[in-house]
């Protein structure tokens, strides 16, 4: 993809990139703040270490909504990651929501827009995660905005 600033007829190549990988999960969650109306109100901050294309570590604070309802929830995150992306060093915040309504679950996770700092400055992107047999698999589709950033893709 190409973005071009008409005010300077310069042009920036964005590459759409790919990361994969897996990482752990470290859950400290504390007791439910409501219980009730049949809704459990939750907090959890988490500790994650990724291996693969990224390599880095992060933290995230959780809030969750669990339902009587086997298999209906929900949560809000925010993730702050700092570590190595595709051999450039920084640190970017993720976005997630995610709902699962009687078991099928749907997860969005984006980067902040401006988040990116260091080598990592104009990141965009958004991350996937599959859990197979307790084992946590990311994949990652980004790019790197050569015009905030300063340098080339």
């Amino acid at each position: 993809m190409t973005a071009c600033k008409a005010e300077r007829l310069v042009c920036y190549l964005l590459l759409i990139m790919k990361a994969q990988g897996t990482f752990t999960v470290q859950l400290d969650s504390a007791p439910p703040y409501d219980t009730s109306d049949g809704v459990t109100l939750g907090r959890t901050s988490v500790k994650k270490q990724f291996v693969g294309d990224l390599s880095a570590s992060s933290t995230v604070e959780m809030l969750g909504a669990r339902t009587s309802v086997k298999g209906s929830a929900g949560y809000v995150a925010l993730e702050h990651v700092r570590g190595v992306l595709g051999g450039r060093s920084g640190s970017f915040v993720l976005s997630h929501t995610g709902t699962m309504n009687r078991g099928q679950l749907e997860l969005i996770l984006r980067v902040v827009p401006d988040s990116g700092s260091g080598e990592l400055t104009g990141l965009r992107g958004s991350m996937t995660i599959d859990i197979q047999n307790g084992t946590h698999f990311y994949g990652f589709d980004y790019e790197i905005d050569s015009s905030q950033s300063g340098g080339t893709p």
